[in-house]
């Protein structure tokens, strides 16, 4: 891969998780980010500690040489007046512009289930035809307004969301623009949700517009499908690891990116309770496979 064209970042998350603060509730913002550069990485996107103060944030990322590449929404679109999703979104965009960001990454949690104690396949959230449109609409428009704010707005398919399988996602990205709308590919949670994530890459290649890099554990994998866990539980049992470590086909993830000419950020994203896996130790050893395999 051209390092001119691709960019690696980590996810705070492996330092302390934003879904269940608990984890990793001691590691400090200035570790993680320490931690992050000496790691090898040049992009992080935001976590819960990071100081909401754009300067202050950039005073401490700079020093690092790392940037922010990314920050997650939490959309409603499907549920609550489009204005009032449009007005926090506005806002994410300028905390986002400020740092220098060009990625702004939504997920719509009209009824997710993530965040609750909740079986995450059994009660995943389904949409009306009415809230597919509202979502679809309302995404066609949020991806305008970041456009012209010069912004490339990736819309994650999530578990536990409406939009999680492959079959939710192809439906998200046909009813929406793709001059507004791009997909934030996540290989971990197409494999979580009983997917193929080559394949799903490889179908959506032409919408990606963020890459987000996971690997699943198959063991604790079947043991939540068994019980039919929640997505908390999964995420505490260590479901998610880093790319190499679980039963993701990486090499061929990305072989298709480098083929497809993919240009823009690749992060490890794996969430795991720091006190059995090492966020330091994980981001050194993400950033050697990554460099085995692409050459970046």
């Amino acid at each position: 891969m051209d390092s001119k064209k691709v960019r690696l970042g980590i996810a705070p998350i492996a330092w302390t998780n934003d879904d269940l603060p608990e984890l990793g509730g001691e590691n400090t913002f200035e570790q993680c980010v320490s931690e992050m550069a000496l790691a090898g990485f040049t992009g992080s996107e935001v976590g819960n500690k990071y100081p909401k103060d754009p300067a202050v944030l950039k005073e401490y990322l700079d020093i690092r040489g790392i940037s922010i590449c990314n920050q997650w929404f939490s959309s409603f679109l499907a549920s609550k007046p489009y204005a009032e999703v449009e007005a926090l979104f506005r806002e994410q965009l300028d905390f986002l512009g400020k740092m220098g960001a060009r990625v702004i990454g939504p997920s719509e949690q009209t009824r997710s289930c993530q965040g609750q104690p909740l079986p995450i396949f059994s009660k995943k959230a389904v949409f009306s035809s009415e809230e597919w449109k509202q979502l679809t609409d309302g995404m066609n428009r949020l991806g305008h307004v970041a456009k012209e704010e010069g912004f490339r707005m990736a819309f994650h398919h999530h578990m536990g969301t409406g939009v999680q399988t492959v079959e939710e996602t192809e439906r998200f990205l046909n009813d929406t623009n793709p001059e507004y709308v791009w997909l934030l590919y996540d290989s971990g949670h197409f494999a979580f949700s009983g997917e193929d994530p080559v394949a799903a890459l490889r179908k959506f290649i032409g919408r990606v517009g963020h890459v987000h890099l996971k690997d699943v554990r198959p063991q604790t994998y079947a043991e939540v499908k068994k019980k039919d866990l929640s997505f908390l539980d999964a995420v505490r049992l260590g479901v998610f690891t880093i790319p190499g470590d679980g039963s993701v086909d990486f090499p061929s993830i990305f072989s298709i990116l480098e083929e497809n000419d993919y240009q823009g950020w690749m992060v490890v994203e794996a969430e795991q309770d720091p006190a059995k896996a090492n966020p330091f130790v994980y981001a050194k050893n993400a950033r050697s496979y990554i460099r085995k395999h692409t050459g970046l």
